[in-house]
């Protein structure tokens, strides 16, 4: 964890590739959201690459709202980054291992600007603990993926 960022880290037993694809298909964040947060895609493309802008129905607090999101970093099957109207970015790295594993790094990046204001309504910590929820229900679905 650096300076303005969380990140938090897992490994999941299946390939690089196939977790990517979870990631950069909007219709599934909700699938591996731990937060709470995010509802429903509702517009863009069905899988992100360089530039893509996506739309989200987001909940907060019991209020709903939408939320449109650009990919603003993009390296396929290793990186995608995107952010909306403010500048803080949620990152995903992977890295693979040895025996078909990946280490994924989920990050929520709120150098850029207003990190005063991200630590005093306690962003930081409510985005960790969605961080903590969401790498353990990505890890459930790549891997049961496997399967099915």
């Amino acid at each position: 964890m650096g300076t303005h960022r969380v990140s938090r880290s897992i490994v999941i037993d299946a390939p690089a590739e196939r977790i990517f694809d979870i990631i950069a298909t909007p219709s599934r964040h909700s699938e591996v959201d731990g937060s709470g947060t995010v509802q429903d895609a509702v517009s863009g493309p069905e899988r992100l690459e360089a530039g893509s802008e996506f739309g989200m129905d987001m909940r907060m607090f019991g209020i709903p709202y939408r939320m449109t999101n650009r990919v603003v970093e993009f390296v396929p099957d290793r990186l995608i980054a995107w952010r909306h109207i403010g500048p803080h970015r949620w990152r995903y790295e992977l890295e693979e291992l040895d025996g078909g594993r990946t280490r994924v790094t989920e990050t929520f990046d709120y150098s850029i600007r207003f990190s005063a204001y991200y630590v005093l309504a306690g962003l930081p910590a409510r985005n960790a603990a969605g961080i903590e929820r969401s790498l353990p229900r990505l890890k459930d679905v790549a891997e049961k993926a496997e399967t099915a």
